[in-house]
């Protein structure tokens, strides 16, 4: 798992972070996610009906992909933003989320059947503190609500609950498909909120269009397509595990894009990080 599609995978999703960024003064977070949906949703929708992609046989089907697309790409984004919106700070929402591997890895027991040995354990423990290690110097816990905390931890659950979701039930999807059926219930998902608290106000720019492009084509065309793909072929509790090389690779990112700080700290944590999602994703852990 530890590969270079794996490898792939995380600097695409990393990249999101840095295109929110660039596209959030020209509109809210859940405006931009709305746009971000609706792009990627109308290339799959061409994309399919131009290659003759099958859809699935059954409504049921249809359900569990909607189910999935809401728990891995509407919930948990928009709840973080909302979260980071309400004055939860990036070190803080970044450290809630790292707990997304170990919580996959402790659902996909019972909810998979899958078994995870001491090294994986030991992988999953490791990475945890890289990750503490890499956001540290950004934790700052105060200055929001509750609601705030609240919201940020929905999007830690949901997201572990999507990944064990999508293993389950949408494995077999056809990723044009499924993929589509999956943006357009994300997408449905934030545009109450988009309308409600933004009044899905944008001012449109190259800056603009850029990152939203980018977000649709590069992220939930490509990063989640890459996701789905590992998830076919792996176990979701090795899958999760890469989710933890995303803080730091998007520290350096920031550190590149930004020129933000980058601590020493940081830079113990990302090797930390790179050695614990090693042992974690190893397919002969025992």
């Amino acid at each position: 798992m530890f590969s270079s599609l794996g490898v792939v995978f995380v600097v695409l999703w990393s990249s999101a972070w840095i295109a929110g960024k660039v596209g959030l003064p020209y509109a809210g977070p859940f405006t931009l996610l709305l746009i971000r949906f609706s792009v990627a949703g109308a290339v799959l929708l061409v994309a399919a009906l131009a290659s003759g992609a099958p859809w699935p046989a059954r409504p049921k089907d249809y359900v569990h992909l909607a189910v999935a697309g809401a728990l891995i790409q509407g919930l948990p984004l928009g709840s973080a933003y909302y979260g980071l919106q309400l004055g939860v700070s990036a070190g803080v929402s970044g450290l809630i989320n790292g707990l997304a591997p170990l919580l996959t890895a402790l659902g996909a027991v019972p909810f998979l059947g899958e078994r995870i040995g001491r090294r994986q354990w030991l992988g999953l423990s490791a990475g945890l503190i890289g990750v503490v290690l890499v956001v540290i110097d950004r934790v700052h816990i105060g200055g929001a609500p509750v609601e705030g905390y609240a919201v940020t931890f929905m999007a830690l659950i949901a997201l572990a609950c999507g990944t064990l979701y999508q293993k389950k039930y949408c494995s077999s999807m056809d990723l044009r498909t499924g993929s589509f059926i999956q943006v357009a219930a994300a997408g449905a998902l934030v545009f109450l909120p988009a309308l409600r608290f933004e009044g899905l106000e944008v001012e449109w720019s190259r800056t603009l269009i850029f990152a939203s492009a980018w977000l649709s084509l590069v992220n939930s065309i490509g990063a989640y397509g890459l996701l789905y793909l590992l998830l076919r072929k792996g176990e979701a509790s090795r899958v999760s595990a890469l989710f933890y090389l995303v803080p730091p690779i998007t520290a350096i990112m920031g550190f590149i894009a930004f020129h933000e700080t980058l601590s020493p700290a940081a830079l113990v944590g990302f090797a930390i990080t790179v050695g614990g999602v090693y042992l974690g994703t190893r397919q002969d852990a025992s």
